[in-house]
């Protein structure tokens, strides 16, 4: 079905998919730009002005019918690198940095030989790639790393098809420029076409020492917060709430030794946000001719930032998630949680530049780059948005009358009726040191229904897309705020909006080792939501702060600082399957749930209070059970939380529908549930992808064990 115009293929000998780039034209673009006079050989192929590739031909026309070797070599290495005009030293791969573009093709057998010129040692890690458990790359849970002075050779069989990523699991050396794009070309057709496509890899790069910042951040949390309340918010606050209530959220804030304004743990300056390695002065530039349909393939690879992206003038139709197809659902904006990856087309049908948009969830700063027609031209850069904070409903202290906050109406700025904002975001890397299903939702929260309030440059209605302002995706007014009062949605357990239904008591179970709480009966239908539930006795003894006292599930919300511009904005119950993948057919028979605490004072994150270095044994899965994990966020943080080894049926209230994914945003207060069906024996990391959080604790191991008194069983049985 794809249409083809000019088609880079990929190479026989190997995986490495470059675009020829012509000195003059490269010259060009450079000189046009300015900018890009400071970028040194350290840019990889995909990252400079290109005319990008077309759609890779089939595995299945291209390939014989036995399955073929595609090899690669990476040497990781100490290399000299200029950002923003700015000397550093990265952990580069082949010298470049993002790492080089590795593509291949369902059905191969991927050879990648690692040679460690580093004086530590390194790993990588096939981020969302399903493999056999030795290949996973993570140091400490399932292989010993790779020592410096040595060469380690990954041999895995590709069994998927998508856009993926591959980073560093030892220590901090994400940060420092440790990862690159993994791409891996479908065996059959794919269900829409496009001419080209370029690799979009969002990161945050820091000229400090990352332990350094580490080491500050456990000390004050919120030094990195350069956005913090003043006076005059105060006094804003007092007009718009009164004396009492500016006077009690305050209080309220302070009693649990939290910002509202701390959406982000590291901000900018601290951090320079980069587009395929590039900052946004540099302007990265992909060429397109008008008319034609262009794939983007938005990674995150960000250590410790969610990017909210935008294209002011071009609609977004989002056709993959997390690598796997989704029923495309067009849109003006989505928030790319870490380490997760959004493939989308756009169709630009002026001969005029276009802004890609990636604007740091706290709106310290942003990435950026340009769809053009030709080298040089630069679109306008977006007015920049204010900050947001956090509600007490944020941190789950104002839900239906609850935790005695009935009275105010006016929390930062915003109704109880309107939408809430959900929680801040971070990332993780290898083991950290140890010491009847509803009917799909039809209107989602996000999708519009305010007034605009900040629209980019050039966008007199506020609508990036040209869609009239005041009405909703779903063809409901503003200010009917479709998706946000839950009570009309099928299965929604919905946050405290308007009409939500009242919370259940907190459901005892059998308590695991680990701290986490089994049940085996009363589990709701696969792919429903849950309902909002009051939080049980146990505060997890973690000397953190106050955890929420109801959650329920905040899907539909599209999270802080969006969905309040009266644009379409992407949320979870937005994403439907093609088509049913096999583990949303099998019921599961138990349910674990586990709970993400911290303190964000002290910054220390765990499991069920629990830090990795302190944690019990893995906890065991049996080969090929269906099981629901249903994570409970107790923090003021986001966490994007990631399985290695098995995929992650999001039961966001689509039934059979739910999509497959291999990272989870969980926002503060939420509930989120997912199914899995664990494949692959050995032990698998589930951890927070915030890098910081990941390393103070945020981790666990599931081991999958076969099943009692019997062999392992193979895949396909399994399913």
């Amino acid at each position: 079905m794809s249409r083809h115009t000019h088609v880079h293929g990929v190479p026989e000998s190997g995986a490495l998919a470059t675009t020829p780039v012509s000195r003059r034209h490269f010259l060009h673009a450079a000189g046009a730009m300015g900018a890009l006079a400071a970028v040194n050989r350290l840019t990889p192929a995909y990252a400079q002005v290109s005319a990008g590739h077309g759609p890779a031909p089939t595995a299945r026309a291209s390939l014989a019918p036995a399955a073929r070797a595609a090899s690669v070599d990476l040497r990781v290495a100490e290399t000299a690198i200029t950002v923003d005009g700015r000397r550093a030293t990265a952990v580069a791969m082949n010298d470049t940095v993002p790492g080089p573009l590795l593509r291949f093709r369902e059905g191969d057998e991927a050879i990648i030989r690692v040679t460690n010129a580093l004086r530590e040692d390194t790993s990588i890690h096939w981020h969302g790639i399903i493999l056999p458990n030795p290949m996973d790359g993570v140091p400490g849970v399932n292989f010993a790393g790779i020592p410096a002075g040595t060469t380690f050779t990954y041999r895995f069989p590709l069994k998927q098809y998508g856009t993926y990523w591959y980073h560093s699991h030892s220590g901090l050396q994400e940060q420092v420029g440790h990862y690159g794009p993994l791409v891996i070309d479908p065996a059959e057709p794919e269900p829409f076409a496009y001419d080209r496509e370029y690799v979009v890899m969002l990161s945050d790069w820091m000229f400090e020492d990352p332990y350094r910042v580490l080491d500050r951040l456990k000390k004050q949390a919120t030094y990195s917060n350069f956005q913090r309340r003043t006076a005059a918010d105060f006094f804003r606050d007092v007009d718009r709430m009164g004396w009492r209530d500016a006077i009690r959220e305050r209080w309220m804030w302070a009693q649990m030794r939290m910002s509202p304004t701390d959406i982000s743990d590291i901000t900018a300056p601290v951090y320079t946000y980069l587009c395929n390695g590039l900052p946004p002065a540099a302007n990265w530039t992909g060429l397109f001719r008008p008319g034609e349909r262009v794939r983007l393939r938005f990674i995150n690879a960000g250590a410790g930032t969610y990017f909210d992206v935008r294209i002011p003038g071009l609609p977004m139709t989002v056709v993959a998630v997390s690598g796997q197809y989704v029923q495309p659902v067009t849109v003006d904006e989505f928030r790319v949680e870490i380490a997760q990856t959004y493939d989308v087309i756009v169709e630009p049908n002026a001969a005029a530049a276009f802004t890609i948009f990636a604007e740091s969830m706290d709106r310290s700063g942003f990435a950026r780059g340009t769809l053009a027609p030709q080298a040089g031209m630069a679109g306008p850069i977006p007015r920049r948005r204010p900050r947001p904070e956090l509600t007490m409903m944020d941190m789950g202290m104002a839900m239906g009358g609850h935790a005695g906050m009935s009275g105010m109406s006016g929390m930062s700025g915003r109704s109880m009726g309107a939408p809430s904002s959900a929680g801040g975001g971070h990332a993780g890397h290898g083991a950290p040191t140890p010491a009847p299903a509803p009917s799909p939702a039809t209107g989602h929260a996000g999708h519009g229904g305010m007034p605009a309030t900040g629209q980019p440059t050039g966008q007199p209605t506020g609508q990036p897309t040209g869609q009239p302002t005041g009405q909703q995706s779903s063809g409901q007014p503003a200010g009917a705020m479709a998706g946000h009062d839950m009570a009309g949605m099928s299965g929604m357990g919905g946050m405290a909006m308007g009409g939500m239904a009242e919370p259940r008591p907190w459901e005892p179970g059998t308590r695991l080792y680990d701290g986490s709480i089994e049940r085996k009966t009363g589990l709701r239908p696969l792919g429903t939501l849950p309902d909002p539930m009051l939080h049980g006795p146990d505060d997890h003894d973690t000397a953190m702060t106050k955890p929420a006292e109801v959650t329920g599930s905040r899907l539909a919300e599209p999270g802080p600082g969006l969905g309040e511009d009266g644009w379409r904005v992407l949320v979870y119950t937005d994403l439907r399957a093609l088509t049913p993948h096999p583990e949303s057919r099998r019921q599961p028979v138990r349910e674990i749930e586990l709970h993400l605490t911290g303190n964000m004072e002290r910054y220390m994150w765990s499991i069920n209070g629990v830090k990795f270095s302190d944690a019990p044994d893995a906890l065991r899965l049996t080969q090929g059970e269906p099981v629901r994990f249903t994570m409970v966020n107790d923090t003021m943080m986001a966490h994007p939380m990631h399985l290695h080894g098995m995929w992650m049926l999001l039961e966001n209230g689509n039934g059979e529908l739910c999509p497959r994914l291999h990272t989870v945003n969980v926002k503060p207060a939420d509930r989120v549930s997912f199914v899995t069906v664990p494949n692959d024996l050995g032990p698998w990391a589930f951890h927070c992808h915030v890098l910081y959080h990941m390393e103070m604790g945020m981790f666990r191991v599931f081991d999958v064990v076969p099943p009692t008194g019997g062999a392992p069983v193979t895949a396909q049985e399994a399913r």
